[in-house]
């Protein structure tokens, strides 16, 4: 059973809808993928359709990206499974979007000082109705031909962490996003941690301090982590006796990277599920 437990949608930053999303796993043998959009459950409900419509070939485990902060350092936190109408935890989803859009129109106006003919209205139309986040600055940035590619405007030339364009953005502490998820029925994962070429990482007793106050897992599997960085992770995580995930973080079009890239074990899923009881699988996997 191949099981991809991190995708993205045009409900935030990836290139397919939902459906073509679904459709996509269903097409090259991925059994169970878990819809994870940055800081947004909008995908859920057109995919929970596709699944039905294609009489549950695949399964889909609703999730999302959340944005966080330690300290200086960026990361994110997959929420799996939670219930979506938790009141405290959608309105910090509901910040945590509102403020993408300030970020991102704060970011098109540092690049028209800096002489990028990219507007707002650009941005948005990529953007459409997804939560707006630094892919859709990069896409018109090549759309431009002020760079060659998408990671190219992820540098300090542009919009990368620190760069000439780059704003911050509210992001919650890994903590409370944890805590959140948890009271909305959850499971939480910390998402691509020893991602170096992103920019800053956190240390392993950061990593440690989160499994105190209840980080179920680590993505271990992941392809921004080199063989020698998943060999330290997977031993963090046995170690501090949380379960070690994989997954492909697919954005579509915008990287070389295929669902199921990467992937988790079925008793790892199966964990994951047996510890949540905020919202359900869409689909039948695991007997469930």
């Amino acid at each position: 059973m191949v099981i991809d437990l991190h995708v993205h949608s045009t409900a935030s930053d990836g290139t397919d809808t939902p459906a073509q999303v679904v459709a996509r796993a269903s097409r090259i043998g991925v059994r169970v993928i878990a819809l994870t959009d940055h800081d947004t459950v909008a995908g859920w409900p057109e995919a929970a359709e596709a699944v039905d419509r294609l009489d549950e070939e695949v399964a889909v485990v609703p999730g999302a990206e959340i944005s966080c902060l330690l300290g200086s350092t960026s990361l994110h936190i997959l929420g799996y499974l939670f219930d979506p109408t938790h009141p405290e935890l959608a309105a910090e989803l509901e910040r945590l979007r509102t403020d993408r859009t300030r970020r991102a129109r704060a970011m098109v106006d540092r690049l028209a000082e800096l002489g990028a003919p990219v507007t707002w209205e650009q941005v948005s139309r990529l953007a459409g109705d997804g939560a707006v986040g630094r892919p859709h600055i990069a896409r018109a940035l090549v759309a431009a031909g002020v760079v060659d590619d998408v990671p190219a405007a992820f540098t300090a030339e542009w919009i990368g962490d620190g760069g000439r364009a780059y704003v911050e953005k509210y992001s919650l502490d890994p903590a409370r996003a944890i805590a959140l998820v948890h009271d909305a029925g959850g499971v939480a994962v910390f998402a691509h941690p020893g991602a170096s070429t992103r920019g800053p990482v956190v240390t392993e007793d950061q990593i440690a301090e989160l499994v105190s106050v209840g980080l179920d897992g680590l993505e271990v599997d992941h392809p921004d982590h080199g063989e020698g960085t998943r060999r330290r992770l997977r031993a963090l995580a046995d170690e501090l006796g949380v379960l070690a995930t994989g997954a492909s973080d697919y954005h579509g079009a915008v990287k070389a990277v295929e669902i199921g890239a990467c992937t988790t074990d079925p008793a790892v899923l199966e964990e994951l599920l047996a510890r949540a009881h905020g919202s359900a699988v869409m689909g039948a996997v695991m007997g469930r």
